[in-house]
């Protein structure tokens, strides 16, 4: 007689080297949060550099490589941000630490008000139109003289000074306030990139994260059994305009000076974010870790060359587009079927077969 459990069928996801990966996350976590204890300011804003094009790609990544939007208009959503965020500060006199708040909000909203445009396109059409609300938005807010206008503007110094934290930060550490500010803005990008990298994870290990890999790979097939495409791709859609909004928000708040042409740039915030998730590993959790560090020190090994630089850049993603088309981390999980991310589900258990070939029970 066979083990009734054994007749149980059972799905994971979790695997061996997930659970080690886990382990690691969580000290490397610690020790980013601990950094700026050991670490020199310049290399604070090289660390936070990193984090922000990581949620960045993240959520360039959920879009295009899980629910199939291919956006080259997130500048939208990182530059409106950042005149929300300016907006709440230099003329409501908010707090930066809320305005990040609310600049993800008011990114939300655009990507509602916008969706209705971008959502009747598909394809190359999509990416298009995206690029479009990008170009309009940049134009209208250059129009905006109280907050520069063409040129732009600064946070005030009382704002940074007096944000929520940054005394308490600058007494512990003995620092000027400015320091304390860097140190500040590092830990919230910190806490968005890892919020974010955990959010995704669980979505895509939902129902909700199942159906979007089923939309992703075919839409119609999806919605045969049931599956609410469109609901699915706005969710995500809206979703992804919150977090790049708070993402672009804290970045200006560290820069603490915006102008049109740079909070809109489709390079600095689109053409990089696409370039690391593609060399990284498009589709994947993984890729965007990978592709962020390989872009990081191709830029500090590259960027003393002008626009060789750029060059150079594009022509490493062609060469990794056509020799590993899932990327860096494809490549190597091709390889070795190791995934620090797992999200395929792997059927286990079910009933047992004796040594005659019959299906044992609990009956024997």
């Amino acid at each position: 007689m066979s083990d009734p459990a054994s007749s149980v069928w059972r799905v994971e996801t979790r695997t061996r080297a997930a659970t080690v990966f886990l382990a690691v996350a969580a000290l490397a976590v610690a020790l980013a949060f601990a950094a700026p204890f050991f670490v020199s300011r310049s290399l604070l804003q090289d660390l936070f550099l990193i984090l922000t094009m990581l949620v960045l790609a993240q959520n360039w990544n959920l879009l295009a490589g899980y629910a199939g939007l291919v956006s080259v208009g997130q500048q939208a959503f990182v530059g409106f941000g950042a005149y929300a965020m300016f907006a709440c500060v230099s003329l409501g006199g908010l707090d930066p630490m809320l305005a990040i708040l609310i600049a993800g909000i008011a990114a939300a909203l655009l990507s509602v008000a916008t969706g209705f445009f971008v959502f009747r396109l598909h394809g190359a059409y999509f990416a298009i139109g995206t690029w479009v609300v990008a170009e309009v938005v940049r134009l209208v807010l250059a129009q905006w003289r109280a907050l520069g206008g063409g040129t732009g503007t600064s946070l005030p110094n009382a704002a940074i000074r007096d944000m929520a934290a940054v005394q308490w930060i600058a007494d512990a550490f003995s620092v000027r306030a400015s320091q304390a500010a860097d140190i500040l803005t590092y830990w919230l990008a910190l806490a968005l990139c890892c919020a974010t990298i955990g959010f995704i994870y669980w979505l895509l290990r939902t129902r909700q994260g199942l159906g979007l890999s089923a939309v992703r790979d075919n839409q119609e097939a999806a919605r045969s059994i049931g599956v609410d495409a469109r609901r699915i791709k706005w969710a995500v859609y809206v979703s992804v305009a919150f977090v790049t909004g708070m993402a672009g928000a804290l970045i200006y708040v560290q820069k603490a000076r915006i102008s049109p042409d740079a909070a809109f740039s489709v390079i600095d915030w689109t053409a990089y974010v696409i370039f690391i998730v593609v060399i990284g590993g498009i589709g994947t959790l993984e890729g965007p870790i990978i592709g962020v560090i390989v872009f990081f020190l191709l830029q500090k090994s590259l960027a003393d060359f002008g626009s060789w630089y750029l060059l150079v850049l594009g022509l490493i993603g062609i060469a990794v587009m056509l020799f590993a088309p899932r990327g860096l981390w494809g490549l190597f999980s091709d390889r070795t079927g190791i995934q620090f991310f797992p999200v395929r589900r792997i059927l286990k258990g079910g009933p047992s077969i004796d040594r005659q070939g019959t299906r044992g029970g609990p009956h024997g």
